[in-house]
């Protein structure tokens, strides 16, 4: 008896998980001006994606030795991930004695005999399929748990990417043939013609290397977006730029596919912080700084996509940090790539889904330290990292939405907005409500929206409150520093004081004295984020 009930109960959750699945929206997805939308109702649909490899050695998803794939597939849906972009190898797809390997062939050509074991302890169906079909039984247990999978095209010969001469790079290095490659891209674009979870095909991760430039760039991405297209209409294609898929600023001269793929073309940058040219920027220059001028790169070289006579989406499809030992530098970065994001509510791929690989350079087992999961593929490797993205996970932005528009006040460092209590007191809060803000530029009152409050700084270490009274300096408030991320009042003694988040124990807000906010201050190296609020657009009610 207590066996059917606990058997009765699993199926419950079981169910619950994949009826909370099921996403709102119908395939397949279009786009309008910078977003993508749902084609058949018109409505904005936010990608927060999980990148999960497939594309190494083996070419099989990574994990599967370590948990049934229905369990794997089932965590991305509990953490609030709708969509996976999952790499795949040309070679898969274009050279039969690649493709028709089974996975048992494959596991033992590379001698990975405890994988192999894994695999066949926990996915005993699929062990005597060929790698593609293995392939196939992911995809389709993605869109029976409801989460759309974008292909995307990470390398030719399948291996670890990336690096400068690694002969995968650009076209007409060593592994790269264009024809080839436009090849593999029909075939997968036909292959998943009619699997409606496929709502995007890339045409091509992180073009870099010593071969790169501009013109190969247009001629070769514009035909394999066009091949994609006439293979299947149906998908978005996300194209990369330049330099690791961090430079489109040659497109401000030469436009790219005038008619947008009849609104399928979505751009995609990636965002690390080792993406920087000196990386330890973020130890050793002035955080305000160091924020500011990575965004603003960021924008002149491919936010600036999304604005201008003709926007186009631009999905930020790789991001991600040391999940496993978490550096005072990494939390800066994440820091100030999230408050870009809610600025601009972009749609996002976080690095990576796998707790490791079956091989990796040479080395068997190796663990992803930037991995959702752990190296058992059974938990959260740093479930607080991870729910600091849920806010993000959601639409902050509706184009098509009748609310009106304000602000949501977001905290970067902890990943929440910021919320009014039944008692007038100012919080983090990590629920899915926020208060509502109005504030029209530097030097004027922060208001709670429909009511006669507003913010009012009292003194330095204390609860700023909600008051009436809006016309002294202690409610103008400006976003002060070079990073525009601290938002600050002077109290009546004439002092500039900033929100501070000073615990990270706590969810109480108060005022302090502002933190490196002088832009020509080379040598303050303390550390602001606990000021940084983000005042962004929102029409979500």
């Amino acid at each position: 008896m207590e066996k059917m009930l606990l058997k009765t109960l699993q199926a419950i959750f079981l169910f619950s998980l994949l009826y909370f699945a099921i996403p709102s929206f119908s395939y397949p997805l279009s786009t309008r001006g910078r977003w993508i939308i749902d084609e058949e109702t018109g409505q904005r649909v936010k990608l927060s994606c999980v990148n999960w490899a497939s594309h190494l050695e083996p070419m099989i998803a990574e994990g599967l030795d370590k948990q049934p794939l229905s369990k794997i597939v089932a965590q991305i849906v509990q953490n609030k991930f709708n969509c996976v972009r999952l790499t795949w190898p040309t070679f898969l797809f274009t050279r039969e004695i690649f493709g028709s390997r089974t996975v048992t062939y494959s596991f033992d050509s590379l001698d990975l005999n405890e994988a192999k074991a894994g695999f066949a302890k926990n996915n005993p169906a699929l062990l005597n399929m060929t790698v593609i079909q293995v392939y196939d039984a992911v995809v389709d247990e993605l869109g029976a748990q409801g989460v759309m999978v974008l292909l995307d095209n990470h390398v030719s010969q399948p291996k670890w990417c990336c690096n400068n001469d690694d002969g995968n790079g650009f076209f007409g290095d060593t592994h790269f043939n264009p024809d080839e490659w436009v090849k593999g891209l029909v075939t997968v674009a036909t292959h998943f013609k009619h699997r409606k979870q496929v709502v995007s095909i890339s045409t091509r991760n992180e073009p870099h290397g010593a071969r790169e430039n501009e013109n190969d760039w247009l001629k070769y991405i514009g035909i394999g977006a066009i091949m994609i297209h006439r293979a299947n209409p149906h998908v978005l294609v996300p194209v990369s730029g330049i330099k690791y898929s961090r430079d489109f600023s040659f497109l401000k001269e030469k436009p790219f596919l005038s008619n947008n793929l009849d609104n399928k073309l979505v751009y995609e940058a990636h965002w690390y912080k080792f993406s920087e040219e000196h990386s330890d920027i973020w130890d050793v220059q002035p955080l305000n700084r160091v924020c500011a001028e990575s965004s603003l790169y960021m924008m002149d070289h491919s936010a600036f996509l999304t604005d201008g006579d003709n926007p186009v989406p631009l999905f930020l499809g790789e991001f991600g940090l040391n999940q496993q030992d978490l550096t005072d530098s990494e939390r800066r970065y994440m820091s100030c790539i999230k408050a870009f994001i809610a600025e601009r509510d972009f749609d996002w791929g976080l690095w990576a889904l796998q707790g490791g690989y079956y091989l990796r350079e040479g080395k068997t087992g190796t663990e992803e330290t930037f991995g959702v999961l752990n190296g058992n593929w059974d938990q959260l490797r740093n479930p607080k990292f991870i729910e600091s993205l849920h806010f993000l996970q959601g639409k902050i932005q509706d184009p098509f939405s009748n609310q009106s528009t304000s602000y949501v006040m977001y905290h970067p460092l902890s990943g929440n907005p910021v919320h009014v209590n039944g008692k007038n007191e100012l919080y983090v809060t990590n629920s899915s409500v926020w208060s509502r803000w109005s504030h029209d530029g530097n030097g004027t009152p922060i208001r709670l929206m429909d009511s006669a409050q507003c913010l009012k700084v009292v003194g330095d270490g204390l609860e700023p409150i909600l008051s009436t009274d809006c016309s002294t300096q202690q409610s103008a408030w400006s976003e002060v520093s070079h990073s525009k991320l601290q938002l600050a009042a002077k109290d009546v003694n004439g002092d500039l004081l900033c929100l501070d988040k000073k615990s990270p124990d706590s969810s109480q807000i108060l005022t302090t004295k502002c933190i490196c906010i002088e832009d020509d201050d080379s040598s303050c190296l303390d550390d602001p984020q606990s000021q940084w609020f983000k005042l962004s657009r929102t029409n979500i009610k």
